[in-house]
């Protein structure tokens, strides 16, 4: 098992211009949550295993979120939400030592970094979690998305064929990328970046 660190909420995350919010999700966070999902394009929604625009779905994302079953993370600019990041994991399955990550940036901050810092900043969440490994699903024509996750030190596992069907009822194939949280941890001690 791999040892925890502490982080804690709110804190400020660097991109390119400026600093965001990082803060927990909260029951207040419903409308703005559908607000954020529903500015993005059909086919970001992927990223979720839910569809998220949909106001039944925040309420259970939510609720399981306040449950500490999902962490999830708001970043946070002016008061609106233009980035968030959960991981999901189940300490009754056979992999409790496994968490998925599920990321989505608003349109108007991708190539600033806010993607590349919030992957980053889940290496830390997974590993206050006591988690080893990360997996990420997103679909294989996300290209940018993927090759983000590659830069990070994200390897391909496997591709899905025809695992999901978008909002028009099209199937696509889905990447199934992952990440070693303990070795990562290792190398972080190993620089003393972590005790």
């Amino acid at each position: 098992m791999t040892e925890t660190i502490e982080v804690s909420y709110p804190r400020a995350l660097a991109v390119a211009d400026g600093d965001v919010e990082l803060r927990c999700m909260n029951s207040g966070d419903e409308g703005a949550i559908l607000d954020f999902a529903r500015a993005l394009a059909p086919h970001d929604l992927l990223f979720m295993r839910r569809n998220i625009s949909e106001p039944k779905v925040v309420a259970a994302w939510t609720k399981e979120a306040l449950a500490g079953n999902l962490t999830t993370l708001l970043a946070i600019r002016q008061g609106l939400i233009v980035g968030c990041i959960a991981i999901v994991r189940d300490e009754l399955s056979w992999s409790p030592h496994v968490g998925e990550l599920r990321l989505l940036v608003a349109t108007q901050m991708r190539g600033k970094g806010l993607g590349r810092a919030l992957t980053q900043h889940s290496f830390a969440v997974a590993l206050s979690l006591g988690l080893e490994k990360l997996m990420a699903y997103m679909t294989v024509d996300q290209r940018g998305a993927i090759a983000v996750f590659e830069g990070l030190g994200f390897q391909a596992e496997a591709v899905l064929r025809e695992h999901v069907k978008d909002l028009k009822n099209v199937k696509h194939d889905v990447a199934v990328l992952s990440f070693d949280v303990a070795k990562y941890f290792g190398r972080m001690q190993a620089l003393g970046v972590v005790t």
